[in-house]
């Protein structure tokens, strides 16, 4: 397929509700581009539902009853994206070097189709070149054996199935390596380490029935409408039956604003819509702790008010005393804090603030949804604790209709932890590994993906072995790792399509093709299936049955079966090739591995709605160092992690409508009326005033973390929006060229993308 571009740039605004005929039109227009064949259509039937395959996009919850089609426009995308007709064969690899290539959009690269050929790097020629399958393994192998495997990281994207990741993850303990990094490194890791502290457990406490039993939902930065759509329906019921969504987060997305269910008749003929936020409140990036401490500073002074008075308290007194831990010092220090302060950091005013604090005040059973836009700040780790703080004050977590409800990305990113992709020891199941297994697992804390960062850059890591991804596009510091890439000595990328990380090659290099999961995976057993976890904590089953797009191809499981044989020493306890054979005996190691989360494993694997693998949260059971939910005082009310300053924007990195991640499916972001470009700069008419700038003038970014190294951003459009002032917005990945490595979350190293410190160069 010949190369495309952007072309035509528009951008204006767009009125119409997430969902309806938009949703139907962009569906649409990506089937021709895709040019699917009509087994499209039967695989999209199947989606999401019992028996069929679970989306390879989003981990929002599958329901037990099921919509006529329960997919979304982005999981449709998603779909047609896989089941391309379009290939990437050896002979395309003949026509480009490398060095052409990296000229290419992200779009190009993955639009020329599915991968079809193991591959390996010449750098006589700077092109891939076909080879067999066992070449790879053998020099792979062959090149990992003699290297320290502390040097050696083992990357996993959120795609890979509970069976493919627990594979991976024994493989690299068993040959020595605790770098087990993967895509929640860069997105929920905070959620991860602030639950654990707060209430002992790393995921959120709720499950779907939990949205048929609030009276409220407060949302706080997560963009619904372009990033799990299917929730849209949870919401639009929410709505329909009287519960209040108040929501926080800097810009108007119009999935928290209006939706037309496109499986409505009536809703679609009439252009009906339901409105979702009862209150939309835009906090400054960054400004979220500031926004929940005047909440709590209302609830607090009307329980004050209230027990004065003798009347029924605000606070759930009895939650406190009998479940918490440190709920005084929280107390004092909001009753200390200024209104001024909490003003000037949320960027709101107090009277809105009251009104999202009332209706908080009022509710019996409030669930708290969030996103990265809580997670990606340096307090990242703050601002879940503080929404903790929150939830604990009225007894909101452990009770029907109510608890943190983090919304997780990729397909399965949740259920590889589980399972034991991790770099941190004490989540690891080191001592069943040892009994099961019979050997030493590494025992020191791994590399996470900042610290993998550094290792490339500083030399210090010398492979790299990536479960799909495209990890070179999704971390920061872009130019300085793209620098060092190079210098590793092994670079190994298990893919379905090409990605611009594919193009910068090791020393060694194999690009090895696998199925996708829509795909019938067919072993010596017969047809397998395979599961996930999705962010309510529920395990489903998911099988392929479409054509494998090409019969060289490999599934994860029989690419890591394949190359621990060839690299790990015998051991009588791991029977790779039993396992490749049937998936089945995977899933019952895994059960003996997590007896708690997955007995019965294989009998429960098809359970419409998924299997709960269970929280103790949820029953008030606290797994924290005082065994009591820990309320934390926040150190600041700003989550940016830097002071404002003149000249100095706090820059948010945002996904458009036709983009999952790092793949991006075409250039038209529609909620935002961006069409033809993705290089846009969203900003305040009031700062382009102040600043100079005209609409649609050409500016770039600098980076303004203050560390001597020049980070660049040029060729964006300035583009006034509704964004609150000092901010700005403009699209990921593009723009990760400009975050610091070091400008992650404290504690949870999660790359600080929601604020970035830029100046803007006219």
């Amino acid at each position: 397929m010949a190369k495309q571009e952007a072309d035509n740039p528009q951008i204006k605004p767009y009125w119409g509700p997430a969902g309806g005929w938009g949703s139907v039109n962009s569906l649409a227009d990506i089937l021709p581009r895709e040019r699917v064949n009509p087994e499209v259509a039967r695989e999209l039937v199947r989606q999401n539902k019992p028996d069929g395959f679970m989306c390879v996009s989003c981990a929002w919850a599958k329901p037990k009853d099921h919509h006529p089609f329960e997919f979304c426009e982005e999981g449709g995308k998603a779909t047609a994206w896989e089941l391309t007709t379009l290939r990437t064969t050896p002979e395309f690899f003949q026509k480009h070097t490398l060095a052409e290539l990296r000229e290419w959009k992200d779009y190009d690269l993955e639009q020329q189709g599915r991968l079809t050929h193991p591959l390996r790097y010449d750098a006589a020629t700077d092109k891939y070149v076909a080879c067999s399958w066992d070449e790879a393994f053998d020099a792979i192998a062959a090149e990992l054996k003699p290297l320290d495997p502390k040097s050696v990281v083992f990357y996993a994207s959120g795609r890979a199935s509970l069976e493919a990741s627990y594979m991976y993850a024994l493989m690299a303990r068993m040959y020595g390596s605790q770098n087990l990094p993967d895509s929640s490194n860069m997105c929920h890791e905070s959620t991860s380490v602030g639950l654990k502290e707060a209430i002992g457990v790393p995921v959120g406490t709720t499950q779907l029935v939990d949205f048929e039993l609030c009276d409220a939902i407060f949302f706080f930065g997560q963009n619904v409408g372009s990033n799990s759509p299917r929730m849209l329906h949870d919401l639009r019921d929410c709505r329909k039956r009287g519960v209040e969504i108040i929501t926080f987060n800097p810009l108007k997305e119009r999935g928290l604003e209006r939706f037309t269910d496109p499986q409505n008749p009536i809703e679609m003929a009439t252009l009906g819509e339901t409105r979702i936020s009862t209150q939309y409140h835009q906090v400054k990036a960054g400004g979220d702790i500031a926004a929940m401490m005047g909440i709590a500073k209302f609830v607090i002074q009307w329980d004050d008010e209230a027990a004065a008075r003798g009347d029924k308290r605000v606070l759930d007194t009895g939650f406190l005393d009998q479940h918490t831990q440190g709920a005084e010092e929280f107390i004092e220090a909001v009753r200390r804090t200024e209104w001024a302060d909490i003003e000037r950091e949320s960027g709101l005013k107090k009277k809105a603030i009251e009104a999202a604090a009332t209706v908080y005040a009022r509710s019996d059973a409030v669930l708290g949804i969030y996103g990265m836009g809580l997670t990606q700040h340096v307090k990242g780790v703050e601002n879940v604790r503080m929404l903790v703080n929150l939830l604990l004050l009225r007894g909101n977590i452990g009770k029907p209709g109510a608890g943190p409800t983090p919304v997780r990305g990729h397909s399965n990113v949740q259920g590889q932890r589980t399972v034991g992709i991790t770099e941190k020891t004490e989540l690891a199941p080191i001592d069943k590994y040892r009994e099961l297994y019979h050997f030493e697992p590494p025992a020191e804390k791994g590399l996470n993906t900042v610290e993998a960062c550094h290792g490339v850059i500083d030399g210090s890591v010398k492979a790299f072995i990536g479960l799909g991804g495209n990890f070179l596009r999704a971390v920061p510091e872009t130019a300085a790792m793209e620098e060092a890439w190079p210098r590793l000595e092994l670079s190994v990328q298990i893919a379905t399509k090409l990605n611009r990380n594919h193009l910068f090659p090791g020393r060694v290099t194999y690009l090895l093709p696998c199925l996708g999961r829509i795909e019938e995976d067919r072993q010596a057993s017969g047809p397998q299936a395979v599961s996930m976890e999705d962010s309510t904590s529920c395990i489903h089953g998911s099988r392929g049955k479409a054509a494998p797009a090409s019969p060289h191809l490999l599934s994860e499981p029989a690419i890591v079966g394949a190359l621990a044989r060839r690299l790990l020493p015998a051991n009588p306890h791991v029977d790779w090739d039993a396992w490749v054979a049937d998936y089945s005996l995977v899933r019952d190691a895994i059960e003996r591995t997590y007896p708690e989360y997955f007995k019965d494993f294989n009998q429960r694997l098809f359970q419409p709605g998924g299997f709960w693998k269970g929280n103790k949260a949820a029953g008030r059971v606290w797994e924290t160092k005082s065994k009591k939910a820990e309320f934390l005082v926040p150190s600041d009310l700003s989550a940016a992690g830097f002071e404002d300053a003149p000249g100095r924007f706090r820059l948010m990195t945002l996904r458009s409508n036709d983009q999952f991640n790092t793949t991006i499916y075409g250039y038209h972001d529609r909620f935002r009326g961006v069409k033809g470009t993705r290089d846009v700069l969203f900003m305040h008419k009031a700062d382009m005033a102040e600043q100079g700038l005209a609409e649609g003038q050409i500016v770039a970014l600098e980076g303004d973390a203050q560390d001597g190294k020049l980070r660049r951003r040029e060729g964006l459009i300035v583009t006034p929006y509704d964004i609150p002032r000092g901010c700005l917005g403009a699209y990921y990945p593009e723009c990760n060229v400009l975050i610091a490595v070091d400008h992650h979350a404290e504690e949870s190293f999660v790359p600080a993308a929601k604020s970035v410190p830029v100046r803007i160069v006219a």
